[in-house]
């Protein structure tokens, strides 16, 4: 009988392995430490390469490198925690692209916010109507507290905004809890724009935008808009898919310039309609509505409605003054943590820095009253670096062009007692030098 070469190799190894398991054993422990500690440190660099060195450092990380860090860990027990590793420092240099594009400016002059802490739990907000029912409610591990719109057929929530300008904007944050993929397709947030404050869409003259929720496909937005008791000409359903977005607390921004109508989901555009608004002057109140969440079960929550008079660019403002101040550049609470929908005006402020190189900015943090003194000045300080980091890190601006100081709660603009006076005194100020 003739045995091959190859089968007495393979007998010798198997045997070989049977014989040493202890042996072998202690070599794949001592190689996986070995790849474990290699993988650690690969992504300990990445990492000191994204806080270090902002956005250039950032791309400097290629794919490749990240396809390796993988290769290497995936026989280690801590593959999975070194791979969110790696592609947390990836969504930073993501994030940091989205930043710089990110074109949504608010209003520069308050005209209403609400973030309901005025307001005890369990009731109905004072500055709000409905003809339904919503309470203010504090969830399990949400900041804050929150208004919940409860469903029912043509259930109107509707804040105290009258006479809205020509150009305006509108942000509010959203929380959804117990939507799956059984949620219906029409579960959705309408967002209307109304010539009343009665409880329905309009008398003669409003438009609608809503908002998908449902999870097992992706829906449209859809948009509609009503004028002179005739109807309108736009009923659309633009394509989108935010399933994603809508279960991470998201931030919605709308934007109204004239007749023009956009609207952000974080940091990405998703409706832009130049003519959605026919009639000026006639839209002058904001409503909410929810239709098909299930009552108890899928559940929808609202804060931080901030309605802001959109007025002259800053841009041509600190060119032409000297200076601005603006409540636009939004921080986490008590943090000097910039929230993504800020970076529409650091921008703005970065283009002005881009077309003259002369010039130069201080920049001045503000806070409202709530705390200590001391501590509200030392956040104020943190907040101006945090800003001028971002102009140094994502916009490229030489950072010996740029100032920062902090003034804390001692010179407030607003009522420090008020929910829209705290909002005011939330700014950040830039002077040129």
């Amino acid at each position: 009988m003739k045995i091959s070469f190859k089968l007495v190799i393979s007998t010798i190894v198997f045997l070989f392995v049977v014989s040493n398991q202890p042996a072998e054993a202690q070599f794949l422990k001592k190689l996986k430490k070995k790849l474990e500690r290699k993988a650690e440190e690969k992504v300990d660099k990445e990492i000191d390469k994204t806080l270090e060195g902002g956005e250039k450092k950032v791309e400097e990380k290629t794919d490749e490198t990240k396809d390796k860090t993988d290769k290497e860990v995936v026989k280690t027990d801590k593959k999975s925690e070194t791979k969110e590793m790696v592609e947390e420092t990836t969504n930073v240099s993501d994030n940091l692209e989205v930043y710089s594009k990110f074109d949504y400016v608010p209003g520069d002059k308050l005209l209403f916010f609400e973030d309901f802490s005025n307001d005890f739990v369990g009731d109905f907000p004072s500055r709000w109507n409905t003809n339904g029912s919503g309470e203010v409610v504090k969830v399990n591990k949400v900041e804050g507290n929150w208004l919940e719109l409860k469903p029912g057929y043509n259930i109107m929530f509707i804040p105290d905004v009258n006479d809205l300008p020509d150009d305006y904007t509108i942000e509010f944050d959203a929380l959804a809890l117990g939507v799956d993929k059984q949620t219906s397709s029409t579960a959705r947030l309408h967002i209307i724009l109304s010539d009343n404050n009665k409880f329905n869409k309009g008398k003669e003259h409003y438009v609608d935008v809503s908002i998908p929720f449902g999870q097992y496909a992706a829906f449209d937005f859809r948009a509609y808009n009503y004028f002179n008791r005739g109807g309108g000409d736009i009923n659309s359903g633009i394509k989108a898919d935010i399933r994603d977005e809508v279960l991470n607390q998201p931030h919605f921004s709308i934007s109204v310039t004239k007749k023009r109508f956009r609207l952000w989901v974080n940091e990405k555009k998703y409706i832009d309609i130049p003519r959605f608004i026919q009639e000026l002057d006639v839209l002058n109140h904001i409503k909410f509505h929810i239709n098909n969440f299930k009552d108890g079960e899928e559940r929808l929550f609202i804060r931080n409605l901030k309605v802001a008079e959109g007025g002259v660019d800053l841009r041509r403002k600190l060119l032409s003054e000297g200076k601005i101040s603006t409540n636009g550049i939004l921080f986490d609470s008590g943090s000097d943590k910039i929230q993504p929908q800020s970076y529409g005006i650091i921008r703005q402020i970065s283009q002005v820095l881009m077309q003259d190189d002369s010039i130069k900015l201080n920049i001045i943090g503000h806070t409202d009253a709530d705390g200590d003194d001391a501590s509200n000045l030392e956040l104020s300080k943190k907040r101006a670096a945090a800003v001028k980091n971002a102009l140094i890190n994502i916009y490229k601006i030489s950072g010996d062009r740029l100032q920062t100081d902090g003034k804390g709660e001692s010179v407030p603009v607003g009522d420090n007692t008020t929910v829209d006076g705290k909002a005011q005194n939330r700014r950040v100020e830039f002077v040129k030098i």
